[in-house]
């Protein structure tokens, strides 16, 4: 046998061991393995095969680690038809997460266990792929067409009652996989049909164009929903022998996509991005309670995170009213959390009582770590640290949230600076993924892995910055606005950048993004820099202006853009057009005419330069750090794979020409990257 499955005749039982840690992948060796086991559970005339999963999980998936390889025999989908097609009836009994070509071959099998709380899913549309084992053509048969496309075209996840109800699973059960499935087969039930025989329950007749429209806008340029959507419809439409053999091709069509090759880079760099260079031979330190002082949105909402992770949390600010107004907050939230389903009511007042708020810095004496999350001033942000190195332990670790100061600065004169580091949360914090984990000179790799430590804890995406202006996002973001706000200058409108770069793949362009931010945020970190300003950098001011005549975005329902009184939808403003004409006639500039995909060129290369620069200053360790704090972060669009990878997709000798006319149209503004001179 193969050594990875492994098959014990138990009586007239075949129980089909898989053992290819960590998850159960279905790679080469395992296909092998289960093609033998076929052969041997039939030439023992077994009266069932059970096949079943060692360590914590059933197969995950496939082996990603092949894609971009010549496809190996045996191939998936043999297997599994080869499994359905067996004189011996088989059972699956799944537990941990049943995904991908896990829950392909569960559906291979004539039956389908599973232990509470499995999980099932289809995440193939997550790299830019479809099924490659019949998953698309027999989950329709199993469950439905309007729940496959559900399954398929999100990559949603669904516990194992949720499948059950759909009529997914023949027994839900708790304890052993093995056990249960053994007293299952005590009582074999007679086999149905295999699903690739079984035709799905009709549709109406509208029904795949009506998807394939809402799928269309929710999807904003990534394709593998829509191609989901079309496999399943060939299940609806052909047979299992016509359609299958169409998954099959597109699946591996698919595989040297752009998209999907970007979706992989993004997947295979979540998961290194947590152990950098810097960190090696760190060890996280025991963290219980963590005092968070700043109870406004930002404080409000790293608080109701560290709370919803398990932590204890003391809420500080500067008086009682406004620690009892932080408490409301971070109960707000938690209320949210009741009505959307993700927090019970009895997690809702443990939550609560986990929180202390208090104006007494004398709360946090025992705290294990403290974050900072008040407003962007050194003086008062260093006044907050003087006040807990003297009411906490000298080993405490001390944590900035800021967004642009030196954390060298804000710690000047506390004690023992190995314990401290920058940890830059994102609006809103307890729901933006990204953690920007800045490390000071002095700090120790303990305190280092404690920060990547409580970054997995908060379910988060932790990305190890330097210290730069802005470390890496918003250092970025300062770039790709320059040059947003040159272009203006240069002959476009905010509406022809913003369409651009939403026809791009972002949320919501830089002219948009600044009236739902505010525009006083980035103007008050523009009259910050002011002085360090090059004098002969150029500058644009239109958006100084703008905040001079008191339109600062939504809020005060004008910005680059007008508002409606309960509509959030932007309206062009000739204020703004003619401001722009005017700057730049006065500036002796003479406008021209841009396309999409210039705009889109010239603002893609100024990040990606920005970007080469932060990796060979160390900013960032890697390129794929720049990528997730971008996807994470600022909303990049994750089937793009960040604008490092985007660059290895378009070439080189493409950005640079774009920087090269950026340079031309600004020469004292931009520093080229290395690898773009």
């Amino acid at each position: 046998m193969s050594s990875v499955v492994s098959v014990e005749l138990r009586g007239d039982i075949a129980l089909v061991e898989i053992n290819n840690p960590p998850v159960n992948a279905t790679g080469v060796a395992v296909r092998l393995g289960l093609l033998e086991a076929v052969a041997k559970a039939e030439a023992a005339n077994a009266k069932a095969a059970i096949v079943y999963c060692a360590g914590r999980t059933f197969v995950a998936g496939g082996d990603i680690s092949e894609f971009g390889k010549p496809p190996q025999e045996p191939h998936l989908p043999d297997v599994y038809q080869n499994i359905e097609d067996s004189s011996v009836p088989w059972v699956a009994a799944t537990h941990g997460t049943t995904l991908g070509g896990g829950f392909e071959l569960a559906m291979a099998c004539d039956f389908r266990l599973a232990q509470t709380g499995t999980r099932f899913g289809l995440p193939e549309v997550n790299l830019g792929l479809v099924p490659g084992a019949g998953g698309s053509q027999r989950l329709p048969r199993l469950i439905g067409v309007e729940a496959a496309v559900e399954l398929a075209t999100t990559g949603q996840l669904i516990d194992a009652q949720q499948l059950f109800d759909l009529g997914g699973l023949d027994l839900v059960f708790e304890g052993d996989p093995v056990e249960a499935a053994l007293e299952f087969v005590a009582d074999l039930p007679t086999p149905l049909s295999g699903l690739s025989k079984r035709s799905p329950a009709p549709v109406a007749d509208d029904f795949f164009a009506s998807k394939r429209a809402e799928i269309t806008k929710r999807a904003k340029g990534q394709t593998s929903p829509l191609d989901n959507l079309r496999a399943i419809e060939w299940a609806a439409t052909l047979p299992f022998s016509q359609g299958q053999p169409k998954e099959r091709a597109l699946h591996l069509e698919l595989r040297d996509s752009a998209q999907s090759k970007a979706l992989r880079h993004a997947f295979f760099s979540e998961r290194a991005v947590s152990k950098p260079k810097a960190m090696e031979g760190g060890a996280p330190l025991d963290i219980t309670k963590i005092a968070v002082v700043g109870g406004g949105l930002m404080g409000a909402g790293i608080a109701f995170a560290c709370l919803n992770a398990g932590y204890d949390v003391a809420l500080i600010e500067r008086d009682q009213d406004a620690a009892n107004a932080g408490r409301e907050r971070v109960e707000g939230l938690i209320a949210g959390g009741i009505k959307r389903g993700k927090i019970s009511q009895d997690k809702a007042e443990k939550l609560k009582s986990s929180l202390i708020a208090a104006d007494d810095y004398a709360a946090c004496a025992d705290a294990d770590l403290a974050i900072e999350a008040v407003f962007e001033d050194l003086g008062v942000k260093q006044q907050v640290f003087q006040s807990l190195a003297s009411h906490m332990r000298e080993d405490a670790i001390l944590a900035t949230n800021t967004s642009y100061i030196d954390p060298t600065q804000i710690f000047e004169g506390i004690t023992n600076p190995s314990r401290f580091i920058g940890l830059h949360f994102f609006s809103p914090a307890h729901i933006m993924k990204l953690l920007e984990i800045v490390q000071l000179p002095s700090t120790s790799k303990d305190v280092l892995a404690t920060g990547f430590d409580l970054g997995k804890q908060l379910r988060k995406v932790g990305v190890l910055s330097g210290i730069c202006d802005g470390f890496i996002g918003n250092r970025i973001l300062s770039a790709y606005r320059r040059q947003a706000d040159y272009l203006l200058m240069d002959g476009c409108t905010p509406k022809q950048i913003d369409d651009a770069m939403r026809g791009f793949g972002m949320p919501m362009g830089p002219y948009e993004l600044q009236d739902l931010t505010g525009l006083q945020i980035s103007w008050a970190n523009r009259k910050r820099q002011a002085p360090t300003r090059a004098p002969n950098e150029r500058y644009v001011r239109i958006g100084d202006l703008l905040c001079e005549a008191e339109r600062f975005g939504q809020r005060s329902a004008k910005g680059w853009y007008k508002y409606v009184e309960g509509d959030r939808k932007p309206h062009e403003d000739a204020f703004v057009t003619d401001l722009i004409a005017q700057e730049a006639k006065d500036a002796t500039i003479e406008r021209q005419l841009f396309t999409d995909q210039e705009i889109v060129d010239r603002l893609m290369a100024v990040m990606i330069n920005e970007g080469a620069l932060i990796v060979e200053e160390g900013i960032a360790e890697r390129d794929l750090d720049v990528d997730l704090v971008k996807i994470h972060g600022y909303g990049f669009p994750r089937w793009r794979g960040g604008p490092m990878h985007y660059a290895s997709e378009i070439g080189i000798d493409r950005v640079k020409a774009a920087m090269t006319d950026v340079a031309k149209q600004s020469p004292n503004s931009w520093r080229l990257a290395e690898r773009l001179k």
